[in-house]
C-alpha cells in the first residue's frame, strides 16, 4: 500500500488565502485529485476580520447575472429574420449608390480666407519642385542674402472648417524659416536634409518608411516626432500629399469582409485572410480594382471588436467589409477608406467607444485632422454614419453599471471641447449625444457589451442597430 504524504501549497498562493491552503494541506494526494477533479467540496471557514469586506461581499447583487441574461433575451426577442433586416440594409445601401454626390473644390466656394490644398504629384514633378526650391536657395545665397523656406504655418489659428466641405482646411499662411537664426538654424537644416533623401527617393523610385528616413541622420534628427514634422511641413510647402514623397507609414489598419482588390499585380481575396485581416498597405497608389457585393462598410475603433466580428465572419451574415486602424487612424487607412467608398458607393457605419476619444477618432475620418489639414481633400471620407455605441446606447441597451467607467476631468474637458468645435456644432444629434456624455460623466467601451456574452456584439447589437437604422 503506497503512502500518500501531505502536499505542501503554501507558495501557490497569496497569505489571503490561507483558509483555502489550509484545507489543501490538510489532504493527502488521493484526496486532493478528488477535489480537483470535482468529486470532494472542499469547506474553507472566512477568516476575515475586516467588516467592512464582510459587509461588501453580502451587498453584492446576486441577481444582477439573472438582470443581465434577461435584459439580452429581450433584445434578442426583437431581432427579425436575417431576410428582413438584410432587406433594410439593402433598400440604404442601393439609395446611397443611387445618391447624386455634389464634389465641390476650395476653388469653387469663394471663401473669405485664402486656403492651400496639396495634390498627388508623379515622381517627376516632386522631383521638378524640389530642384527648384534648391535652385531658388542657391541664387539666394550667392546674392549675400542666405537662406531660408517659406513653410506653409499649420498651426490651429491657420485652420479653418469649412461647411460646405464638411472637414477642416488649411489657411494660406506662411511663416520664414532663416538659417541665420538660432531659433530655426536646426529645423531649417533639418528641412534641407528632408528634401535631399526625397530627392534621392523619387530619383531611384523607391518608398521607404518614416522610421527609415529617421535612421539615415539619428544624430541630426534626434526623434522621430522632429524628422516626421518636418516631413509634413516639406509636403505642404511643395504642395504634394505625403505619399507623393514616396515616404509612408508602417502598416498599422487591417481589413477584412467581402472585398477583393489588386495590390501591385496581386490578387487579394479579404474573405480568406482569417481572424487577423489583410494589412492595408502603406503604398495606397498600388491599390486598385475594388470588387465587392458588400452592403455597407463597418467602421471599426478597435482591434478587440475587429476580432471578434471577423472571428464570428460577421461579414458572411451580413455583406460589409470591416475596417480599422487599431485607435488613432493613419494615413493609409484614411486613404484606404476614402479609396473604398469612393469606388463601391456604400455607406460607412462608425462603431467606437463611447467616449469623448472615440467621437474624435470618427470626426478625424470624417472631417480631417488639423495636424493634415493640407491634405484634407484626400484623407476624409464623407457621410460616415455614427452607429454606435452612443451615450444613449448605455440606458437604451442597459448596459450594466459595473460596465461603465467614470470620466476624468481630462474626459469632461476634451468632450467640453469638442462641444466648441464647428464639425460637431453642425449635427444636432451628435450634441445632444456629447452633452448627454458630459452630463452624465459616464463612458463606456465596445467591450462593455460582452458583460452580455461574448458574441453579443455581432449576434444582437450590431443586428438590431441595423434592423432599426439607429444611426446619425
Amino acid at each position: 500500500m503506497r503512502n500518500h504524504s501531505p502536499i505542501s501549497v503554501t507558495s501557490a498562493f497569496p497569505p489571503t488565502c490561507s483558509g483555502f491552503i489550509d484545507t489543501l494541506e490538510s489532504l493527502d494526494l488521493v484526496s486532493f485529485q478528488e477535489l480537483v477533479l470535482g468529486k470532494r467540496p472542499v469547506e474553507v471557514e472566512d477568516e476575515s476580520d475586516d467588516e467592512d469586506v464582510r459587509d461588501h461581499r453580502n451587498e453584492l447583487p446576486r441577481e444582477a447575472p439573472k438582470a443581465q441574461a434577461k435584459a439580452a433575451l429581450s433584445f434578442k426577442k426583437k431581432l427579425k429574420p436575417d431576410n428582413a433586416i438584410l432587406a433594410s440594409i439593402r433598400e440604404f445601401s442601393e439609395a446611397s449608390k443611387k445618391a447624386t454626390v455634389e464634389t465641390r473644390t476650395l476653388a469653387e466656394l469663394n471663401l473669405s480666407h485664402a486656403c492651400k490644398e496639396v495634390v498627388d504629384l508623379s515622381t517627376t514633378d516632386v522631383l521638378s519642385e524640389i530642384e527648384k526650391t534648391i535652385l531658388y536657395i542657391a541664387q539666394s545665397i550667392l546674392s549675400g542674402k542666405g537662406f531660408g523656406y517659406n513653410i506653409p504655418a499649420r498651426s490651429s489659428a491657420n485652420q479653418l472648417y469649412v461647411p460646405e466641405l464638411d472637414r477642416i482646411v488649411l489657411k494660406d499662411k506662411a511663416t520664414f524659416r532663416p538659417f541665420a537664426n538660432m531659433s530655426s538654424v536646426r529645423k531649417t537644416a533639418i528641412t534641407t536634409r528632408i528634401l535631399q533623401l526625397v530627392h534621392q527617393l523619387c530619383q531611384k523610385r523607391i518608398h521607404v518608411t518614416k522610421r527609415d528616413l529617421f535612421y539615415t541622420d539619428v544624430k541630426l534628427f534626434v526623434e522621430q516626432t522632429q524628422s516626421d514634422s518636418v516631413l509634413d511641413d516639406v509636403s505642404c510647402m511643395l504642395g504634394c500629399t505625403r505619399s507623393s514623397l514616396n515616404v509612408v507609414a508602417s502598416e498599422k489598419g487591417v481589413v477584412v469582409g467581402r472585398l477583393i482588390f489588386v495590390e501591385d499585380g496581386d490578387t487579394i481575396d479579404c474573405t480568406k485572410m482569417g481572424v487577423g485581416g489583410k494589412a492595408i498597405p502603406p503604398n495606397i497608389d498600388k491599390v486598385k480594382d475594388f470588387v465587392s457585393d458588400a452592403l455597407f462598410i463597418l467602421l471599426v475603433e478597435k482591434d478587440a471588436a475587429f476580432m471578434r466580428l471577423a472571428e464570428d465572419r460577421f461579414y458572411n451574415r451580413f455583406p460589409c467589409v470591416i475596417i480599422t486602424a487599431k485607435g488613432q487612424p493613419d494615413v493609409a487607412t484614411r486613404l484606404f477608406l476614402k479609396k473604398m467608398k469612393t469606388d463601391l458607393k456604400i455607406p460607412v457605419l462608425g462603431l467606437v467607444d463611447s467616449d469623448p476619444y472615440g467621437l474624435k477618432i470618427l470626426s478625424v475620418y470624417l472631417s480631417g485632422s488639423k495636424n493634415m489639414s493640407y491634405d484634407s481633400s484626400n484623407l476624409t471620407t464623407p457621410d460616415i454614419k455614427w452607429l454606435g455605441v452612443r451615450p444613449t446606447d448605455l440606458d437604451k441597451y442597459k448596459i450594466p453599471e459595473q460596465c461603465r467607467l467614470p470620466m476624468t476631468e481630462q474626459d469632461i474637458k476634451t468632450g467640453k471641447d469638442l462641444l466648441e468645435e464647428d464639425f460637431i456644432k453642425k449635427d444636432p444629434n451628435w450634441i445632444k449625444e456629447l452633452e448627454l456624455m458630459v452630463k452624465t460623466k459616464e463612458k463606456a467601451e465596445i467591450q462593455a457589451l460582452s458583460s452580455f456574452g461574448f458574441q453579443y456584439l455581432s449576434e444582437v447589437y450590431l443586428p438590431l442597430k441595423i434592423q432599426q437604422r439607429d444611426w446619425i
